[in-house]
């Protein structure tokens, strides 16, 4: 038995539920979420058990690691800061608002702050081209969209939050009065 259906048995077995036994492979993107829970990415390993559970190959499973930006097969900090500079987002100075935010953080794209709080990653298309610049953040399971952003307004948010990460009372919730100035 692997060591991630062994931890998780009774959370899979109840997944697996959810969908005929011929079509296991359905389950693959919920163990991914259970999976990431753990250590905020997902190792090889548990994309090989996974791959195992789902009878699916691991190079299917990696795949869909690499293709939606809320999987990660690295590390990095508590907050995710995910900035689309695909072409209509790039027409809207994505490029130039990255720039300005890594510079601000001290890091590089797919870097992670010195106090490990943020990692900032260069991403293409998270479907909001209409009103870039545009950042996905992610704390944990959370996900949120941030539109119509410049780096002082994303810096206030990230300021925010980390502030209250690091008192321990982060709420993604905070992030929304940004987006509705």
């Amino acid at each position: 038995m692997n060591t991630f259906k062994k931890i998780h048995a009774s959370e899979i077995e109840r997944l697996l539920a959810n969908y005929p036994p011929d079509r296991k492979q359905a389950a693959v993107m919920p163990l991914l979420h259970l999976a990431q829970q753990e250590a905020g990415y997902i190792t090889e390993p548990v994309m090989q058990e996974i791959a195992e559970i789902c009878e699916i190959s691991a190079t299917e499973v990696a795949s869909i690691v690499g293709y939606y930006t809320m999987f990660h097969d690295q590390p990095g900090g508590k907050i995710r800061l995910m900035v689309c500079t695909d072409v209509a987002c790039r027409l809207h100075g994505a490029r130039e608002y990255l720039s300005a935010l890594c510079n601000e953080l001290g890091v590089a794209p797919g870097g992670t702050s010195s106090d490990g709080l943020v990692t900032i990653e260069e991403v293409k298309c998270i479907a909001a081209c209409d009103h870039a610049p545009v950042f996905q953040s992610q704390i944990g399971d959370e996900v949120e969209y941030h539109e119509n952003q410049n780096p002082g307004r994303t810096l206030d948010w990230l300021r925010l939050m980390t502030a209250s990460m690091k008192t321990g009372q982060a709420s993604m919730n905070l992030g929304q009065e940004a987006d509705h100035e």
